[in-house]
């Protein structure tokens, strides 16, 4: 009886192992990964020329404003009450345009960076799949410099994992 103990016990043992063994899950710094990729700096190069020239743009209505202000303050004495009314408002209007095309120029800089580094990512998130794959991993977590904190799921498997959103929309009480 007890060697039959014993041996139930070691078969309960090894099953229950091999079940632990059988999930794998790993974890990736992605932000690693896609700094050093040849795609990353190619793109980020692109990126900042795209930037400057925003920034000359900007600052070639900054000049402009500068030196109607610069002269309008020189010859503000000078001007009749329409002359004065006509250059404030030249002025107002060239601050709104500055101001417009400040938060355009914006807009426009992170539009580019999406289209220019969602490749780089799905390249490497791409080759995040293809690893776990390969390895039998049903999640990986993407950490940034093993701070568990900074964690997402960057990969898993769905036929691997249970789904209980039924479950948890019984506990909540929704139909």
């Amino acid at each position: 009886m007890k060697t039959f103990f014993r041996l139930t016990l070691a078969i309960a043992f090894m099953v229950s192992a091999t079940a632990v063994h059988a999930q794998k899950f790993g974890r990736v710094d992605l932000a690693a990964i896609v700094t050093n990729m040849a795609e990353f700096k190619e793109a980020e190069t692109n990126l900042q020329t795209y930037g400057r020239d925003l920034q000359d743009q900007l600052e070639q209505i900054q000049v402009e404003f500068n030196k109607l202000y610069a002269d309008y303050e020189k010859n503000v004495a000078t001007y009749t009450d329409s002359v004065r009314q006509l250059k404030e408002r030249e002025l107002t209007e060239l601050q709104q345009r500055f101001q417009d095309f400040q938060q355009i120029a914006q807009q426009d800089m992170q539009k580019k960076e999406a289209e220019i580094m969602n490749p780089v990512y799905e390249k490497a998130n791409e080759a995040v799949k293809k690893v776990a794959q390969a390895g039998g991993y049903i999640a990986i977590f993407s950490t940034t410099s093993d701070q568990p904190a900074s964690a997402g799921l960057a990969y898993f498997d769905p036929q691997q994992l249970t789904n209980i959103t039924a479950e948890v929309k019984t506990e909540l009480g929704i139909q």
